[in-house]
């Protein structure tokens, strides 16, 4: 099983997260992203919308989109499960989640940021578009889990809500994002840095880090 990805990548960092928790561990290649490495025919030929991550599996089979990946890792393998057992909850979980992959997180896509300057969108446009995308899907995601006691995001295991909060929250401290409006995030953020599987996930640990 080989895991496509990059350390800074917030889609790839939630896999690894993932993988750690389940206490699997693929095999990792690197495509370096500030090089373009995602473009070359190599891995265009392994997903097409040349994205990290992807993940290859024993039978040649190839999944992509770090959700998707995740889901299928946790019907892989269901302990410790990744999602609570209530249904309710776990479209809760699930609809966190999305809005920090589908809403929030797409905005510091470097392809995303290339395509509003080469619509004439200034380096300071650019990066306020980013920090508002930013402060409203954390704003939003704050509010979610306001009635949730902790430690996590949604009670007293990780779930796939933690997985994508702790890159995304990793990518608001990289740009600058004030994060005091977000406290009970910062908390669950400080506890999760608590944890072997996402210590080892963080990119600093990563052997492409620079």
């Amino acid at each position: 099983m080989i895991l496509h990805g990059y350390f800074r990548s917030s889609a790839a960092w939630r896999t690894r997260i993932a993988f750690n928790l389940k206490g699997v561990a693929p095999q990792s290649v690197i495509h370096n992203l500030r090089d373009g490495a995602q473009n070359e025919p190599a891995y265009a030929a392994i997903n097409p919308q040349k994205l990290i991550p992807a993940l290859e599996l024993d039978d040649g089979t190839v999944l992509t989109q770090s959700l998707a990946i995740i889901g299928w890792l946790d019907r892989e393998v269901p302990q410790p499960p990744l999602f609570p057992v209530d249904n309710a909850l776990r479209a809760r979980v699930e609809a966190f989640a999305l809005v920090i992959a589908c809403e929030t997180h797409p905005f510091q896509n470097p392809k995303i940021q290339k395509r509003l300057r080469g619509k004439g969108f200034s380096e300071a446009d650019v990066q306020d578009w980013l920090a508002a995308a930013m402060s409203e899907g954390l704003g939003a995601c704050e509010k979610l889990i306001r009635d949730q006691p902790g430690p996590f995001c949604f009670g007293d295991a990780p779930t796939l809500a933690d997985i994508c909060l702790v890159p995304q929250i990793g990518s608001a401290r990289r740009y600058g994002i004030d994060l005091a409006p977000y406290p009970k995030l910062v908390a669950i953020d400080a506890h999760c840095a608590t944890l072997t599987a996402f210590i080892a996930a963080m990119p600093d640990q990563q052997p492409d880090a620079v």
